[in-house]
């Protein structure tokens, strides 16, 4: 028999998620019911396609009698066994949307971080084991491990399969949001090894907050963030040169950033329910009175990051409105990292000294991480002080992971040295 395998393929990147979230929600056990599903989509690759013409349909009758037959060897069949009623023949076409319950749950702040993302690209991105160990750079065993370990803690824990309610939800909504924001910055400049980009890991996450605005549709911080992560996206192409070396914002060839991935963060931008009415970075005074209240932070920084992309041209940046943009960032969160990109949009709107005096006091948190120092070195060289300059690139050099970025930042020091002196 003939199998066609890419139909196989596309059901299981359409339909996993949503069959194993509601597999999850009958049996109250998540490595149960990836199991039984698993044991179906195995199944439709024998038989396939399936009948009667109703894919997720008979995947999802199919993987409950696998947790059946599983159930009936085991000692958990008593109680979990009235669940699985697969009986009858032409299960109803309309199968209840449990994933934003599974989302919750793979994002529970009990999980360790690691953990969270691990369980969200397995679970609701639906990618295998090796694919995110492939994404993390580490072995297969070491990630089906430490995805095991999650699914373990949530049954050991008694993690509840439910989306919270009242002030529970705000908080654990917070955390789903960085889960999926923080899977997207590791694609989009990752920590370590050869490569900078990693396009499949930023489209997962993309493809998560396409979900999560499905499920989540009158949420402004939704709408932010997936506006946020299109507008970075979309310079894909135009962040990396003809032999990976990394280009600056300002030297990108715009022409190749692509547009409609813009346009469609625009119209999110556009459309969201701003808290207050107000529209991030386009505002009256600040404290004006009514009680206004500041857009959240994945709304004010896909303003940042759509002040960019509409700009033609770099010396068009809107500079003053980021650092504005900025300033409310970081009164609502108070992170460092957001100050040291405040201190890059002040730099450019009222000079690279101004920027530096923002830099004072970081080292303590962000000592460890390049960027402070690749910054405090550029704004050194704009001001003419180039041996500080230098010490601050060396800095940059002995912390930074990838090999664009350190190749970079070791041609931006080279330009400073002098003549005949040998940098490494």
């Amino acid at each position: 028999m003939n199998v066609d395998v890419t139909a196989v393929e596309q059901a299981y990147r359409e339909h996993w998620a949503r069959l194993l979230a509601l597999l999850t929600a009958e049996l109250r056990d998540l490595d149960l019911a990836e199991e039984a599903l698993q044991d179906a989509f195995a199944a439709a690759v024998a038989a396939w396609p399936p009948e009667p013409g109703n894919p997720p349909a008979w995947l999802l009758t199919t993987a409950r009698r696998r947790a059946l037959d599983r159930l009936r060897r085991g000692a958990l069949a008593v109680r979990k066994l009235p669940l699985l009623i697969v009986d009858d023949p032409d299960p109803p076409p309309a199968i209840p949307d449990e994933r934003l319950r599974l989302i919750f749950t793979c994002c529970h702040p009990a999980l360790s971080l690691d953990a969270r993302v691990a369980l969200t690209l397995r679970c609701v991105g639906g990618l295998t084991t090796r694919e995110i160990a492939r994404m993390f750079l580490v072995p297969e065993a070491t990630m089906a491990a430490r995805i095991t370990r999650a699914k373990k803690k949530i049954a050991q824990a008694g993690i509840p399969y439910r989306v919270p309610a009242g002030p529970e939800l705000a908080e654990r909504r917070s955390g789903v949001l960085a889960t999926v924001y923080l899977i997207f910055t590791e694609g989009y400049a990752a920590t370590g090894g050869g490569r900078l980009i990693r396009a499949d890991l930023a489209s997962e996450a993309i493809a998560l907050g396409r979900m999560l605005r499905e499920l989540l549709p009158a949420d402004p911080e939704v709408d932010g963030l997936l506006a946020l992560m299109l507008c970075h996206h979309a310079r894909r192409d135009a962040r990396l040169g003809p032999s990976g070396e990394l280009v600056r914002l300002p030297d990108q060839d715009r022409s190749r950033w692509h547009r409609e991935e813009i346009l469609e963060a625009l119209s999110l931008l556009a459309a969201a329910p701003c808290r207050g009415g107000r529209t991030p970075g386009r505002t009256g005074p600040e404290g004006a009175s009514g009680g206004e209240r500041f857009p959240g932070p994945y709304l004010l920084q896909a303003a940042i990051a759509a002040e960019h992309a509409t700009a033609v041209r770099a010396e068009d940046t809107g500079w003053p409105a980021i650092a504005r943009l900025y300033g409310e960032l970081e009164q609502i969160t108070g992170s460092t990292v957001v100050r040291l990109n405040r201190a890059v949009a002040v730099a450019e709107a009222s000079g690279p000294e101004a920027g530096l005096e923002l830099l004072e006091g970081l080292d303590r948190e962000l000592g460890h991480h390049h960027l402070l120092h690749a910054t405090r070195a550029e704004f050194l060289r704009r001001l003419g002080r180039e041996r500080e300059a230098l010490d601050a690139y060396g800095r940059a050099l002995e912390v930074v992971g990838t090999d664009p970025e350190r190749a970079f930042l070791l041609s931006r020091r080279a330009d400073l040295s002098p003549p005949g002196h040998r940098v490494t």
